[in-house]
């Protein structure tokens, strides 16, 4: 059976990492076709604070109905993620709106995840995300065989129940604008890719509430020897989390979806 190597990329908003995987078959990127301009509908737009881009997300025919109704996408969805820079200003800082969205400037990438009946059949099940796969393409429209992909299926696999798509809430309509706010215990704000404060204190037994204010969905992670810890949902702007810790201890955690973003709970 003829092999190949897959490059696989860093695609942040559909995955992230840089690995390579040797995978049979018909598996890989080259399977996927540039959308052009038959991307579908926009169904939602995010700011990336910690790579300050503007990013545009699109979905086919019938995928949004299937999100809705809480069901799997159907087999031949695509769903196209477009990056530009953010506009900034002479310091380096994204131009905002009057509503507080960046501006877009020069478009940098298109990334694509695109589900088959029989597709991901290749892909050995620690990575396989069921029928999806991935790729990834310069504004032309050319594939980026050089891309490192396999972080794709590591960052989507723990996000099964939701179709291995990071932004089912999204597309889901499932975006909250009120902020909930913490009856008890410490409270930590998620904006801007930061956790404010990134270190709290509390007692054991009390409730530690994490709120999202951003644009771009969040799941709270612990990491360490708490990485046992059950995840968060993905949490939409305005959703929250509420946890508490019934034993003494530091409870370091990170951003499942941004691994940079990092915080802390000391309990004593």
């Amino acid at each position: 059976m003829r092999h190949r190597v897959i490059a696989l990329a860093v695609l942040t908003g559909f995955a992230a990492a840089a690995v390579l995987v040797a995978t049979p078959g018909l598996a890989g990127p080259d399977k996927i076709a540039f959308p052009g301009d038959k991307k579908g509908k926009l169904y939602t737009i995010a700011d990336r604070y910690d790579v300050k881009q503007y990013r545009e997300l699109y979905a086919t025919d019938g995928s949004i109905e299937a999100a809705k109704a809480g069901k799997p996408l159907p087999d031949g969805t695509v769903l196209t993620l477009v990056q530009y820079k953010a506009q900034v200003d002479p310091q380096g800082n994204p131009l905002k709106d009057a509503n507080g969205r960046f501006l877009k400037g020069d478009i940098i990438a298109v990334a694509v995840m695109e589900k088959r009946a029989g597709w991901g059949t290749e892909y050995p099940d620690d990575i396989r995300n069921g029928n999806w796969e991935y790729a990834a393409f310069s504004p032309d429209g050319k594939l980026n065989d050089k891309a490192n992909y396999k972080g794709c299926f590591q960052c989507h696999k723990p996000h099964e129940k939701i179709d291995f798509v990071i932004s089912y809430p999204a597309l889901a309509g499932r975006t909250v604008t009120a902020s909930a706010a913490a009856s008890q215990g410490a409270a930590v704000k998620i904006a801007g890719f930061t956790f404010g404060p990134n270190k709290v204190t509390t007692a054991p037994g009390k409730v530690v509430v994490w709120v999202n204010d951003d644009h771009s969905p969040h799941q709270i992670t612990f990491t360490g020897d708490n990485a046992k810890l059950a995840r968060s949902e993905l949490l939409v702007k305005g959703q929250s989390h509420r946890q508490s810790f019934a034993a003494p201890g530091n409870y370091e955690y990170i951003c499942g979806l941004h691994p940079q973003m990092k915080g802390a709970v000391e309990v004593k």
